[in-house]
């Protein structure tokens, strides 16, 4: 039986970091985001659905997703996001399922979930969910950089996810992503360890 991790946390907190940093160590990767990316890029499985569903205006002009111009549609809209999920959600969760059947040589699989409490449809897969944590501030101004978003932008997506205290709560692990990358990598390492003597103790 393939051992699996649920890795989640919120935007900013340094989700791909700390994945990355598991995958040094030999773990196999399955990111739902990255899936998402495939199926809306250009000639994406989900590409048709959208345009049928919501429009040409909603594909750029390299034939993917126009992900600024549906981030607006969807937070202004609870029923386009309803719309858009009833694409997207069946199809990621089917290739997640896939990448995540077998871990290979690898010791376990990490399931990146960006979503995972909130939506509840990985948690029958995964064995242990392991949050990555930040300060809100320290979110915030992450995302900023990295996604170029506003502040306004990006509480409004912290405000689509569950609060802080209510992802701590049902953690069943938890990695701090405030200081710096030494301390960053000895925390994978100790969680990492931890993963391989269940993982030893679950066949």
């Amino acid at each position: 039986m393939t051992f699996r991790v649920g890795l989640t946390g919120g935007i900013g907190c340094g989700k791909s970091t700390v994945a990355a940093l598991f995958a040094e160590r030999g773990v196999a990767i399955v990111d739902s985001d990255e899936i998402s990316h495939r199926l809306t890029r250009p000639g994406g499985e989900a590409i048709a659905a959208i345009r049928a569903e919501f429009g040409g205006d909603y594909i750029d002009a390299a034939g993917a997703l126009d992900r600024a111009r549906m981030r607006q549609r969807v937070f202004a809209d609870p029923v386009a996001k309803k719309r858009l999920e009833s694409i997207l959600h069946p199809l990621i969760r089917a290739q997640t399922q896939a990448l995540s059947g077998s871990a290979g040589s690898a010791p376990y699989v990490l399931l990146v979930v960006p979503l995972l409490f909130e939506t509840g449809n990985y948690l029958e897969l995964v064995r242990r969910t392991l949050v990555v944590d930040c300060a809100e501030q320290t979110q915030i101004a992450r995302a900023m950089t990295r996604s170029k978003l506003s502040e306004a932008e990006v509480r409004a997506i912290m405000a689509q996810q569950i609060t802080r205290a209510e992802r701590l709560k049902r953690a069943d692990d938890i990695i701090r992503n405030d200081g710096d990358m030494a301390g960053l990598s000895a925390q994978v390492e100790e969680v990492h360890q931890r993963y391989l003597a269940l993982y030893a103790g679950s066949d």
